[in-house]
């Protein structure tokens, strides 16, 4: 809402009408019970219906119990992510033995589905609430460490050169060139991160569950209440969506440079 609320107004009209333009269609395939074949709408709750259960679950006391577990163990997860990825990436970026040392096992850690993790989680942490912060952190982890590694291989090798001929020594040149240089990328690996840690977070959640907006997702599906399972759904696309465009705001707000390349240019 922060980013669209600075669109230009026919912009933001037009992203508008694409929103409605969804909803409409989906109110059409729902209530028709549309079926293609491959994809049938069947059993697909419509919008009212949807908007009836959201106004449910805001009235009910549960709610902020649901939100407060389920934000807990994001950002616990999202930031030991985000401490560990850049960590890791800016040593891997910047050292060939790290990255021959290090990068082959994370490579081979990442393709693993977040729900694959649960077995080993619950084997390997005392507590269920350990488990669930892990699966976030691993789902936060890869975007953050790749995209802290791919910024600090991209700094302008002339502007190390450059900073080096001046006299600079090496922690001058990591805080003054390396760490400006790689910030964008930076900020996108964490706005990425946090996006799939929201995404991780029904996986996270099915380890047990009392509390939690993943865990209303998964019980609503047992119990055949579809439209929780679509309120649910959009809870955590909106918590997710917001929650990564916070970071990008606060990235940017971080990194005045760029705004001032944007202005030039």
């Amino acid at each position: 809402m922060l980013a669209w609320a600075s669109l230009a107004p026919l912009r933001l009209a037009l992203r508008l009408a694409s929103l409605l333009a969804c909803v409409l269609a989906w109110q059409w395939a729902s209530t028709n019970h549309l079926n293609l074949g491959l994809v049938t709408f069947q059993n697909v709750p419509p919008p009212a219906e949807v908007l009836r259960a959201g106004w449910d679950l805001l009235q009910s006391p549960l709610l902020l119990k649901h939100l407060g577990a389920s934000l807990a163990r994001v950002f616990a997860g999202f930031a030991a992510a985000a401490l560990a990825g850049i960590a890791l990436g800016l040593l891997i970026g910047r050292s060939r033995w790290a990255e021959d040392v290090l990068l082959p096992p994370l490579e081979m850690l990442r393709p693993i589905p977040a729900v694959a993790w649960i077995p080993l989680a619950i084997l390997m942490f005392p507590s269920s609430e350990m488990s669930m912060i892990f699966i976030t952190f691993t789902g936060a982890l890869f975007p953050i460490l790749l995209n802290t590694v791919h910024g600090v291989e991209h700094v302008d090798a002339r502007l190390v050169a450059s900073a080096r001929s001046l006299g600079s020594g090496k922690l001058s040149v990591f805080a003054e060139v390396i760490l400006p240089g790689a910030a964008p990328s930076i900020v996108t690996g964490l706005a990425i991160g946090m996006g799939t840690a929201w995404f991780c977070l029904v996986t996270a959640e099915m380890i047990s569950g009392q509390f939690g907006i993943g865990y209303y997702t998964w019980a609503s599906y047992t119990i055949q209440n579809y439209a929780d399972i679509v309120v649910g759904m959009l809870v955590i696309g909106l918590f997710g969506m917001g929650s990564s465009a916070l970071i990008k705001r606060a990235g940017h707000a971080c990194m005045p440079w760029q705004r001032q390349e944007k202005e030039k240019s």
